[in-house]
């Protein structure tokens, strides 16, 4: 379908009040969401700067907060964020008008066998959530945060943890408008203004943090930690006057010799980093898949238009695991918004064996405990989930051919009663 048929189903999508099966018509009559939808000038996704909103454009925050301690409650329900608006369902309702929530979490995978009944490690709204274990031992954890990241949000929010299980809310780490550079500029996002964070990932390389993110709709930089410590400060990497690359979704993987590679979006490109982080050491070299997986079920629709020859079509990551690469990204398989993994003894591949990791985490990353054993970041991204936008982790293995699995043992779960152990 060409662009210009594209727009005219969306603008009358919009105008109907229906995107990806919400009822928004309804919702439009109720105040501020009939403003933006009718606002004059606000036509098209191209990505191109706009001016500022005024006061009261959004009603939303643009920081998630602490969050609140969990309950048995906190395993179902959450946030199903929008450019029309948010949708919710629990015990701690938002102070701005919400979509009805309906069968956005319906925890069908948990109920299938696919996913153990896991838990949020805080009820707060996350998307995008990455957990970073640093070098004193601590976890961080990070992701997309603010009530609506479709609109704004403030910058990146950080967590901390000694154990997986008891959270310390460390607050906004880096500021846009604070600290920003390039990311100060308001743009088009679905024919709106934006200026959010998307997928910032806290990341432990070459003995200091760093923060890799994207700005919304598309952009990257990465930032270092000038006190060496996890909560920052934080200024650019390189340059702050234009992105490292457009794109969405970067990562950062250190190998076991020390090298840094950097890779984004689908994962199709990986390229060194320079030892000082301040730039690329080499150009990005193109990642092969052999044996693509070719079912359509197992890809989102623009991969399937592609020739399902993707790992995935954003949420990239990147890690080494028993003296193997896995290579990823997120895709929509069997309707679950998972991570799928391909494998490789080279970093640059060829890779094989692409599979989904864990079902409905989304666009994630993994990390060691200090015992050696490995976890997958979570947040809930469809139907499937048991819950939608909030922080998790799962423990995961390695069958015998070394895909990526579901652990049969939970250590943060009790299985009577979904209590945290």
């Amino acid at each position: 379908m060409n662009r210009v048929l594209m727009e005219r189903r969306r603008l009358i999508q919009q105008a109907v009040g229906v995107v990806a099966g919400w009822p928004f018509s309804g919702f439009l009559k109720r105040g501020w969401g009939q403003q933006l939808a009718t606002k004059p000038g606000l036509v098209g996704d191209s990505g191109g700067a706009m001016e500022a909103p005024a006061a009261g454009y959004y009603p939303y925050s643009g920081v998630s907060g602490p969050g609140f301690v969990v309950t048995e409650a906190s395993g179902r329900g959450g946030w199903r964020s929008g450019s029309d608006g948010v949708a919710y369902a629990g015990v701690h309702p938002p102070k701005y008008k919400t979509l009805p929530f309906g069968a956005a979490a319906t925890g069908s995978a948990v109920k299938d066998g696919l996913l153990p009944p896991i838990l949020p490690l805080l009820d707060v709204q996350v998307r995008d959530t990455i957990v970073c274990r640093g070098g004193d031992g601590h976890f961080y954890m990070t992701g997309s945060t603010g009530d609506n990241i479709w609109a704004f949000n403030d910058g990146v929010e950080l967590w901390k943890s000694a154990d997986l299980k008891r959270w310390n809310y460390l607050g906004l780490v880096w500021s846009i408008e604070k600290e920003g550079g390039w990311e100060k500029q308001w743009r088009g996002l679905h024919g709106r203004p934006s200026r959010a964070i998307w997928a910032p990932e806290l990341h432990y390389v070459r003995g200091n943090y760093y923060l890799c993110l994207s700005m919304a709709p598309s952009g990257i930089s990465i930032l270092r930690s000038v006190s060496g410590k996890a909560e920052g400060p934080y200024r650019h990497a390189w340059s702050a006057e234009a992105p490292v690359c457009e794109g969405i979704d970067p990562t950062l993987f250190e190998d076991t010799d020390g090298a840094v590679y950097f890779t984004w979006s689908s994962a199709t490109r990986i390229a060194r980093m320079k030892d000082d982080m301040s730039g690329f050491a080499e150009e990005f070299r193109t990642v092969k898949l052999i044996e693509p997986d070719h079912e359509p079920t197992h890809h989102a629709e623009k991969c399937v238009k592609r020739g399902s020859n993707d790992l995935g079509h954003e949420g990239a990551t990147l890690f080494k695991a028993n003296g193997v690469y896995y290579l990823g990204a997120a895709d929509n398989y069997e309707g679950r918004y998972s991570t799928c993994l391909a494998m490789s003894e080279s970093l640059y591949g060829p890779y094989r064996m692409r599979h989904e990791s864990v079902p409905c985490a989304g666009g994630t990353g993994f990390f060691q405990d200090g015992k050696g054993g490995w976890w997958t970041s979570y947040f809930g991204n469809d139907s499937q989930a048991p819950f939608r936008e909030k922080p998790a982790v799962v423990k995961v293995d390695f069958d015998g051919s070394g895909r990526v699995v579901v652990a049969k043992v939970q250590p943060l779960l009790r299985a009577k009663g979904l209590l945290r152990g």
